[in-house]
């Protein structure tokens, strides 16, 4: 039997921690180092850095980390595997390279592409190929700035197989950069469900690096050291099952509530899809099995989708936006006063926009001991394909109010200007056998992965449910954060907000109490939305999936947190009534 393989992370989005690399590297022994530079708005941020400067289609801080520990990653013989690659993963390999000469050092580097769909977007689009991932309708049209497919682990197997050091991929999924050596290590085969699953549920919770070890945690409190927070490290035993650490004096923790935590980050279901196996959440059990050591086992997988997942991001026109402090008394007054005046020197009337939206953001407070406390803020955004709409007409209809209507009028965000472009994100699929991953050892010839996973048999069993042991007696009215912990994030244009419980009792008043209609009852912006609920038991947690709430994606969003990475401390702040039993 093979020894586990530490896995170890050192991004987890582009420009996460400069210094990571080398404090992993150096910290401690690892047998690969991984990093996650890929998100949906990422691909749109490199495909306008590309348009703007030749070579910009990738992360260049990869290469800058690369740099600083190449050399030591070959002594110690550490392979190194990233996403980092973009929509350029051969200019990526090409960068690395140049480094690897400047420095005296001989590499053996791959790349995988076959991701980017843009080169035969039209012929796919004319043959249906490319469907929406939620309807399922075909997707007609083609005026796309990126179309990615996101690929699994096997191209990486066969880089490391071929003596790769290093291995640098396009939009591979999150989890593939971790299942990829895993399988190379210990030579799993593409039907071996549940340990590529547990490959996948440790790749999940190492790929946001320190969101693992007591970062975005709900109980920051009780974590030392998130002054500077140590990356993870997974170490994936041969069955699939792994401990999640970090290296030996590093700031944070490693513990089940850190580990939960990050499980239940932009999930839907307990069928966790992906390109090489379908990893079912709702087999994966934890234990604490030291300080700082967090096992995970149980997790069992099924055959994936015969489809992938496509990131496409295409150009959405031009927003702006322009706010007005309102301060002191009656704010609800100055906000209906200062919406009619801006109407009314605006020379667009709001049908005339593609989209307006509006917001009273109430952060003043009464007796205010500041003139800060004592000030609101109401927000005017419109969206529109005619960049004119959104230009200094719009921006100048706010800036002429100034002493024309509210006592106290005073701006934010700086002076009128002119609409910015933004970007819409559709969520696609494409059969498999459409994609083929190409796998480049530079200076060898290439290879060909097919993305078809073989129909193999699989029987899964859920954690079977816990005891449950219903609270009883008094209660007291508290923010609903005293006892549950939650994380949330984006899903293209839907955002997830998953809920834990610490202890079995607690869980059981959790499952009772947070129905659907009680999370809108408690965030009212989700009140006309479309909430999806879901049950992880053996995780004593709930996800609940709210469609629409991001609009068309991250960077179409006109909410203030456009990712809802704080929709989950939202909820932790309303006050509810709490057993007091649950308390101590």
């Amino acid at each position: 039997m093979a020894d586990p393989i530490r896995i170890a992370n050192c991004s987890g989005f582009f420009g996460d921690r400069l210094s990571a690399a080398r404090e992993m590297v150096e910290g401690g022994p690892i047998d690969v180092l991984t990093g996650d530079w890929l998100a949906e708005l990422t691909m749109l941020i490199l495909a306008r850095t590309r348009v703007k400067r030749p070579n910009g289609g990738y992360a260049r801080t990869f290469v800058t980390q690369m740099e600083q520990v190449m050399g030591t990653c070959m002594d110690r013989g550490i392979k190194v595997v990233s996403n980092a690659g973009g929509l350029d993963p051969q200019g990526c390999a090409e960068g690395v390279a140049e480094v690897a000469e400047k420095l005296g050092l001989h590499p053996k580097i791959a790349y995988v592409n076959g991701d980017d769909l843009m080169p035969r977007v039209d012929e796919l689009l004319r043959d249906d190929q490319i469907r929406h991932f939620e309807t399922g309708d075909p997707i007609k049209e083609a005026d796309f700035l990126t179309a990615n497919a996101y690929l699994g682990c096997w191209g990486i197997v066969d880089a490391l197989d071929r003596g790769a050091d290093i291995v640098i991929t396009g939009r591979a999924t999150d989890a593939a950069i971790v299942c990829g050596p895993a399988a190379w290590h210990h030579g799993w085969s593409r039907g071996d469900w549940n340990q590529l699953a547990g490959a996948v549920a440790a790749g999940h919770v190492i790929e946001c690096g320190t969101q693992a070890t007591g970062g975005n945690y709900s109980f920051f409190t009780e974590v030392e050291g998130l002054t500077h927070t140590g990356f993870p490290f997974a170490e994936v035993a041969e069955d699939g099952s792994s401990v999640i650490s970090k290296h030996d004096g590093t700031g944070g923790q490693v513990s089940v509530g850190t580990v939960t935590s990050q499980l239940l980050y932009e999930i839907g279901g307990p069928e966790y899809f992906g390109p090489d196996v379908t990893t079912r959440f709702d087999s994966i059990e934890l234990e604490q099995e030291g300080p700082d050591r967090v096992r995970m086992y149980g997790v069992q997988g099924e055959p994936p989708p015969s489809t992938l997942k496509v990131c496409i991001n295409r150009s959405g026109g031009f927003r702006n936006s322009m706010t007005a402090c309102l301060t002191g008394l009656n704010i609800e007054a100055k906000a209906k006063l200062i919406e009619e005046a801006f109407w009314a020197s605006c020379p667009y009337s709001p049908s005339d926009y593609a989209q307006v939206s509006t917001a009273l953001v109430r952060t003043d407070q009464t007796d205010p001991e500041s003139n800060e406390q004592a000030a609101a803020m109401f927000r005017i955004t419109v969206k529109d394909p005619d960049e004119k709409k959104t230009g200094r007409a719009f921006a100048n209809a706010m800036t002429e109010l100034a002493l024309s209507t509210i006592p106290g009028f005073f701006g934010v965000g700086g002076g009128p200007g002119g609409g910015r472009p933004f970007g819409v994100y559709i969520p696609a699929r494409i059969p498999s056998e459409q994609v083929t991953q190409n796998v480049v050892v530079l200076g060898e010839e290439a290879h060909q992965i097919s993305s078809v996973i073989p129909d193999a048999p699989a029987s899964v069993t859920p954690v079977s449910e816990r005891e449950r042991v219903a609270p009883a007696g008094a209660t007291q009215t508290l923010p609903f954060g005293t006892v549950f912990g939650t994380r949330s994030g984006d899903k293209g244009g839907n955002a997830n907000l998953g809920v834990f419980a610490r202890s079995d009792e607690a869980w059981a008043f959790l499952d009772d109490f947070l129905t659907e209609d009680r999370l809108k009852e408690l965030l009212p912006e989700l009140a006309e939305l479309p909430v999806d609920r879901h049950r992880f038991p053996g995780l004593r947690s709930l996800n609940f999936l709210v469609h629409g709430l991001l609009e068309e994606g991250v960077a179409a969003s006109t909410r203030q947190d456009g990712q809802a990475k704080s929709l989950g401390e939202w909820l932790r702040a309303r006050h509810v009534e709490l057993p007091e039993s649950l308390l101590s």
